[in-house]
């Protein structure tokens, strides 16, 4: 299942023209749920947070999962640090298929001044598994829709959402 995170977005990538950059990512306002899952008009994931605050399961997730895999090179909160860009700056011009494509596959910059290498996370199922969660939480940073920190309320975690975990992860055999 890993794998095919890996070629999905690898796919992505080449379908839309490679790695792209300053483009308009589109207007990021959910119009359509999928069993937890809010999607823009264009169909890609995004976030919905509700007047009290309530964000729904995928941006509290993407949370914990930035926190845990991506916050030690990118700063907390997607805030950068001083070797790795903010991901809440770069989620404003940077689409879902380019996301996918970098996580999956890591990047290299190499300039004069210094080399930045982000490495490929498609085979690390902590990463790879819960990559729209990352998408969402980091769109939500980069849209101002939630302020710095772990959100305080959250949405169920969704029984589709469940079974695709636990088939990402090789927990098959939960009922």
């Amino acid at each position: 299942m890993r794998q095919i995170w890996f070629v999905i977005a690898a796919m992505s990538v080449v379908a839309m023209g490679g790695v792209a950059s300053a483009e308009d990512v589109g207007d990021p306002t959910a119009v359509k749920s999928e069993d937890g899952k809010y999607l823009d008009k264009d169909g890609n994931p995004t976030f919905k947070v509700q007047a009290d605050g309530t964000v729904d399961w995928y941006t509290y997730s993407g949370f914990r999962r930035y926190h845990s895999e991506c916050h030690v090179c990118h700063g907390p909160d997607g805030m950068g640090s001083t070797y790795a860009p903010a991901l809440a700056n770069s989620l404003k011009t940077m689409s879902y298929a380019d996301f996918l494509g970098t996580v999956a596959s890591g990047r290299k910059n190499v300039n004069t001044a210094q080399e930045n290498v982000m490495p490929a996370f498609g085979d690390n199922p902590n990463v790879a598994c819960y990559m729209d969660d990352l998408y969402v939480y980091l769109r939500a940073r980069a849209n101002n829709a939630i302020p710095r920190g772990r959100p305080a309320k959250h949405e169920d975690k969704s029984d589709a959402y469940t079974k695709a975990e636990d088939a990402c992860m090789g927990n098959n055999d939960k009922k």
